[in-house]
């Protein structure tokens, strides 16, 4: 018997925000995603939108790729808010 495909599932707890991730479910294809999602992460109306994404979908860096992936961003001090000088008498930027 196959082993069904995993599923990565993301829940909008309201409208406006953001998907969050709350786990996996293993299902046969999307629509069973959907339902299975449905009745282990949202079983209190938690949600008002779920999202379910085959795992084998996302690409994902390694943690030792670190260095070479995000140490470029600490070379351009101008993304820095600290760059800017504030004017005087703005209090809220």
């Amino acid at each position: 018997m196959r082993e069904w495909d995993l599923w990565e599932v993301f829940v909008r707890s309201q409208h406006g925000l953001s998907h969050k991730h709350v786990g996996s479910v293993r299902a046969a294809d999307a629509a069973m995603a959907l339902e299975n999602a449905r009745d282990v992460y949202t079983r209190r109306n938690e949600g008002v939108s779920l999202w379910v994404v085959p795992s084998k979908a996302i690409t994902a860096s390694e943690p030792e790729q670190r260095a070479p992936l995000f140490e470029p961003a600490a070379d351009k001090v101008y993304r820095h808010p600290t760059f800017y000088p504030v004017p005087e008498g703005v209090d809220n930027l």
